[in-house]
């Protein structure tokens, strides 16, 4: 059973804690992270391209010039698709991009995540971080004693002072522990776990 240290925000190790072994010690499935980090960003997708079809440009109620008799190529409409300014054909329209993959796979591909920062050791234990008001400076001088410049928290519960410390810091991330995603883990070099937010992570992913 991996064994995590815990730190206070001195940097000093005041304890340990015992890690589930299927959460944090799991095989890392490189192909199951694939595909949920590819279904995440589908679904961030905005879908908006759009361009006018020939149904959709302005004009063309009248034939431009007869039939017969003048030369040029027969024309019916200036909303043609071979005019300057006509129809686009098979262009971008608004479509919905997301789709979902099973929960048994969005779980494995998790525990590989969180797995690979242990064995990275990318990931951290934080016993708490006490802050009485919101301070960016004092937040900050606590992320560069650890050697942080792009770092994600996991939190246990609604922290607003220290959610709005860090707000205003580049490469900061504050979610809490039920919205722990693959694509956060793996943007963000570090992943610091406060103490409580561990067993909500684990009991989440072996339920």
């Amino acid at each position: 059973m991996p064994v995590a240290n815990v730190y206070n925000v001195e940097n000093d190790k005041i304890s340990e804690i015992k890690l589930n072994d299927a959460v944090f010690g799991a095989e890392i499935n490189k192909d199951a992270i694939y595909e949920v980090v590819k279904m995440q960003m589908a679904s961030r997708r905005s879908g908006t391209a759009s361009v006018k079809g020939r149904q959709d440009v302005s004009g063309g109620g009248k034939k431009p010039w007869r039939q017969k008799g003048t030369g040029r190529a027969r024309v019916g409409t200036i909303r043609s698709p071979l005019w300057r300014g006509g129809g686009i054909v098979f262009g971008p329209q608004p479509r919905d991009y997301s789709y979902k993959i099973s929960k048994k796979a969005r779980k494995v591909a998790l525990r590989s995540a969180l797995s690979m920062k242990f064995k990275e050791d990318k990931m951290l234990v934080l016993a708490d971080f006490p802050m009485n008001e919101i301070k960016t400076k004092e937040f900050k001088a606590v992320v560069d004693r650890f050697g942080f410049k792009k770092v994600l928290f996991v939190l246990d519960r609604p922290y607003p002072v220290l959610e709005k410390s860090s707000r205003n810091l580049k490469g900061v991330k504050m979610i809490r522990s039920e919205g722990i995603n693959v694509y956060d883990l793996l943007n963000y070099e570090h992943l610091v776990l406060l103490e409580p937010s561990v067993k909500m992570v684990e009991g989440a992913l072996l339920s």
